[in-house]
């Protein structure tokens, strides 16, 4: 199985297909995953096949490591246009997730303050009072929603909580008032002998009423990049992905496209 860890905190900087340059900060293992996800398109593999007894890094190590970096970064001539918190796994999933995304501004502002702080999460920990106070901080809290069906997120991003519903996630990205990006994974394939296709017009319609209910302030759409731990996916066709983009640009969204 061919998958990518990140075995530093701080990583790249990377050019993302959404982001552009982008510095990486990885708050879990170093040598495993730790996610409240366990989606089956996930670059880092299955929860199982990477389980580790390593600790989180400390916010001290955390500073640290984003300082160093920065310093070499200036010293180097290289601009990052973000700082991008992802990983092996679900960052908000950290104790002192607040306290590093405090750091984490604090050292932007001093060494790139025209560079945006942005956190991948898939949305689980939003129920929390200090994370929903803490990605409202950030210049883009990136928040996950592959499908309007449980059963399909069941399917595809299988959480860990068997209470996660669709409908209470999307009441909790209301919170954020539409200032968010709303990102998805559209793709097709095979997984545990079920079909798996969120690009079907059913899935469609019904995401997008979810998209105009929560009116963020961008969509993010993407699709199957590099190798997953699930063989039988397949990306969905670029063309699909600018149709899909087309609707949600009709309800007045700003809609990016990562074929």
């Amino acid at each position: 199985m061919s998958t990518i860890l990140f075995h530093e905190i701080v990583y790249g900087p990377v050019h993302s297909r959404r982001l552009g340059i982008s510095l990486g900060v990885n708050l879990l293992p170093y040598d495993g995953k730790l996610c409240s996800f366990d989606c089956i398109y996930c670059e880092c593999g299955f929860n199982k096949d990477f389980r580790t007894k390593t600790r989180l890094p400390g916010r001290e190590n955390v500073y640290a490591a984003l300082e160093d970096k920065l310093q070499s970064l200036q010293k180097e001539g290289i601009k990052p246009d973000v700082i991008t918190f992802a990983g092996n796994g679900e960052p908000t999933m950290h104790p002192e997730f607040k306290g590093i995304i405090d750091d984490a501004v604090s050292l932007r502002d001093n060494y790139y303050p025209e560079a945006k702080i942005s956190v991948l999460s898939n949305g689980m920990n939003v129920g929390k009072p200090s994370v929903l106070e803490t990605l409202r901080k950030v210049d883009n809290p990136i928040l996950k929603l592959d499908s309007a069906f449980d059963e399909t997120v069941k399917l595809i991003d299988r959480p860990n909580s068997p209470d996660y519903s669709v409908a209470r996630q999307v009441e909790l990205y209301k919170k954020f008032n539409g200032n968010f990006i709303l990102q998805t994974m559209f793709l097709k394939g095979r997984f545990g002998g079920q079909e798996v296709d969120n690009t079907t017009e059913k899935e469609i319609s019904a995401w997008l009423e979810l998209v105009r209910a929560l009116n963020p302030r961008e969509v993010m759409i993407y699709t199957v990049d590099r190798e997953t731990p699930a063989k039988e996916l397949k990306k969905a066709p670029v063309a699909d992905l600018q149709k899909i983009a087309a609707r949600v640009r009709e309800l007045g969204i700003q809609t990016n496209v990562a074929g």
